[in-house]
C-alpha cells in the first residue's frame, strides 16, 4: 500500500497535462495547415496568408518539445525493466502502430489525396508502393514519422540503459544537474544544439520526415529526447525551470521580435541574416519549450477525473486526427460555404470521426494494440485475479499481519 502511494504522489501529473495538449495542438495545426498557402495533403481554394508566421512560430518549438516530454515518459517507463523488457515495450508501443499505420491509414490518405487518380480504392491497392517515396510516389508515412523516430531513438539508446543505472552515470548525470539548475542554466543546451545544427545542416538541410536525407533535423529530435531523459527528469531541474519560467518567458519574446526583425535589419537575405535566423530559431526551440513545461509544473501539477482518460486516448488520437482531417476535409472543401464555416465543419465533424472510432477501439483487444494501448481485462477476470492474489496475501500472512491492514 505504501509504494502504491508513493508511486502516485510521484507521478508528474504536468507532464501528462502537458503531453495531452501538445497532441490536441498538432490536431488544431493541422487544420490550419488545409488553409495556409502551402501544399498539404488537401488545401482550401482560398488561403491565409496571416496563418502562415503563425503556424511557423508555432512548428518552431511544439515538435522538439514533444520529443523533449517523450524522452521525460521514457525514463519512468523503463522503470525497473530490463534492457530487452523496454525494447519489446516499445516494439508494442511504437513498432506495431507504425507498422499497421503504414499499411492501412497512410494508404487511405495518399489515396484520397489522389483520388482523380484512380476509379476506387481498390483500383489504388496495386498501385500502393508506385513510384518511391513521397510526394513524387504513393510510399509514406506522413504523421507516422513522429513514431518512427521515436522508435529509432528507442533502439538507439537501449544499448545504453545498463549504463545509465551506473555510479558513473549519475555522477555525470547529477554534475549536468547542477548546471542547469542554476539560474537561466538551461541555456548550456543551446551551444550544443547549435553546434550540431551548424554542422549538420550543410548537408541537409531542410526537415523532410523522411529519415534518409532528415539527418540533421533527427540530431535535432534526439537531442531534445536525451535533454528530457536525463536533465527534465530531475526535481532540482524541473523546480528551478518554474522559478525561472518568466525569464525564460522574456527571452522567449524578445528572440520572437528578433526574429521577425531580422527581414528588416539584414534587408536582402545574406549568409548572417540565414545564421541569425537559425539561431534565433533554435533559442526559441529551447526557451519556449521549457517556458512551457514551467509553467505546466507551475499551474497543472494535479491531477483530474478526466486525465487518465485523456491520457490513454491521445496516443489513438494521434494515429486518427490525420487521416479524419483529409477524409473530412476533402469532402467539406467541395462545399459552397464560407471559409470559416469550412474550418469549423472540418473540426467538428473530424473530432466526431475520432471519438466514434476511439470507441470502438477500446473495446477490441486486437485493435488497442495495433493503436498502441493496453490490452483490457475483463472486469470478471481481473475481479477473479484480485481474489487470488488476496487470498494468497493471506495464506502467506501471519494472522498479526492481516488484522493489521484490515485496519487500514
Amino acid at each position: 500500500m505504501n509504494s502504491q502511494i508513493k508511486s502516485k504522489s510521484e507521478r508528474k501529473y504536468f507532464i501528462d497535462w502537458l503531453r495531452i495538449g501538445l497532441i490536441i495542438s498538432v490536431f488544431f495545426f493541422h487544420v490550419g495547415m488545409i488553409f495556409r498557402p502551402e501544399q498539404w495533403h488537401v488545401n482550401s481554394a482560398e488561403s491565409f496568408p496571416f496563418l502562415d508566421p503563425i503556424m511557423w512560430w508555432l512548428h518552431l518549438w511544439r515538435m522538439p518539445l514533444l520529443f523533449l516530454v517523450s524522452g521525460v515518459g521514457t525514463f519512468y517507463a523503463i522503470g525497473q525493466r530490463t534492457s530487452w523488457q523496454y525494447l519489446k515495450e516499445r516494439f508494442r508501443r511504437l513498432y506495431i502502430p507504425f507498422t499497421f499505420g503504414f499499411f492501412t491509414l497512410v494508404p487511405l490518405m495518399v489515396y484520397v489525396e489522389r483520388i482523380e487518380n484512380y476509379s476506387s480504392f481498390w483500383d489504388y491497392i496495386p498501385h500502393m508502393f508506385d513510384g518511391g517515396p513521397y510526394p513524387v510516389g504513393n510510399i509514406s508515412w506522413h504523421h507516422l514519422w513522429f513514431i518512427l523516430y521515436l522508435f529509432i531513438i528507442s533502439i538507439l539508446i537501449t544499448p545504453f540503459l545498463n549504463y545509465t543505472k551506473s555510479g558513473h552515470y549519475n555522477m555525470v548525470r547529477g554534475k549536468l544537474i547542477n548546471i542547469v539548475s542554476r539560474k537561466m542554466g538551461l541555456n548550456w543546451l543551446l551551444p550544443i544544439i547549435i553546434l550540431s545544427q551548424v554542422i549538420l545542416r550543410q548537408y541537409f538541410p531542410k526537415s523532410t520526415h523522411a529519415l534518409y536525407n532528415d539527418w540533421a533535423f533527427f540530431m535535432y529530435y534526439l537531442l531534445f529526447f536525451l535533454a528530457g531523459f536525463m536533465l527534465f527528469t530531475s526535481g532540482k531541474v524541473i523546480n528551478a525551470l518554474a522559478n525561472n519560467r518568466r525569464l525564460y518567458l522574456y527571452q522567449t519574446i524578445v528572440f520572437t521580435v528578433l526574429l521577425f526583425s531580422l527581414p528588416s535589419i539584414f534587408g536582402e537575405s545574406s549568409i548572417v541574416q540565414d545564421y541569425s535566423r537559425g539561431i534565433s530559431e533554435m533559442i526559441i526551440s529551447l526557451s519556449c519549450g521549457i517556458t512551457a513545461i514551467g509553467y505546466f509544473k507551475s499551474y497543472f501539477n494535479k491531477d483530474h477525473k478526466y486525465r487518465k482518460v485523456l491520457n490513454d486516448a491521445i496516443y489513438p488520437f494521434y494515429l486518427l486526427h490525420q487521416p479524419a482531417l483529409i477524409f473530412v476535409g476533402y469532402v467539406i472543401l467541395k462545399w459552397n460555404i464560407s471559409y470559416g464555416m469550412q474550418a469549423f465543419l472540418i473540426t467538428l465533424f473530424s473530432l466526431i470521426f475520432i471519438v466514434t472510432c476511439y470507441a470502438i477501439i477500446i473495446r477490441v483487444n486486437m485493435l488497442r494494440l495495433v493503436f498502441g494501448m493496453k490490452k483490457q481485462v475483463s472486469k470478471k477476470r481481473d475481479t477473479l485475479n484480485n481474489t487470488f492474489k488476496n487470498t494468497a496475501t493471506l495464506e502467506l500472512q501471519p494472522i498479526k499481519s492481516v488484522n493489521t491492514n484490515f485496519k487500514q
